[in-house]
């Protein structure tokens, strides 16, 4: 009896998770997610209506699922297309380091390719300031 049980259990749990959500339920979600990701605040969507939040959940959407193409540098939407420059450009390769000593203190200097460099007093901040893959060349 116990198993049989269970097993009913199991298939009204997986028919419920089946149903689509209702209504009240979209709105609910979309409008965590504008909060959460778009920044709205609880009061600018608490007495909008469903479609409304619709249309806000939607422009957020294309917002965020705009091709940026790293290579061309050209923002490619529906309506025209946007020279613009990418927000994140990777700096370049670590080339080179040295340990300074300067007096009692000790430095790590970093070389990058393109001839910048960089002194951390401790091994820390440096770990903070370059990322896994410069970690991987040094």
């Amino acid at each position: 009896m116990n198993i049989r049980n269970k097993h009913f259990a199991k298939l009204r749990a997986e028919e419920i998770r089946r149903k689509p959500p209702t209504k009240a339920q979209k709105r609910n979600q979309m409008s965590t997610y504008l909060k959460n990701m778009a920044g709205f605040k609880h009061s600018q969507l608490k007495r909008k209506r469903y479609d409304e939040i619709q249309k806000l959940f939607d422009k957020e959407l294309k917002r965020v699922n705009t091709f940026v193409d790293m290579n061309s540098k050209v923002v490619k939407d529906e309506r025209n297309s946007i020279d613009a420059i990418p927000l994140a450009i990777k700096p370049p390769m670590i080339v080179e380091y040295k340990i300074v000593k300067e007096g009692q203190k000790g430095f790590y200097h970093l070389i990058r390719a393109d001839g910048s460099s960089k002194r951390y007093s401790s091994m820390i901040r440096m770990l903070q300031g370059i990322d896994r893959e410069d970690l991987e060349t040094l």
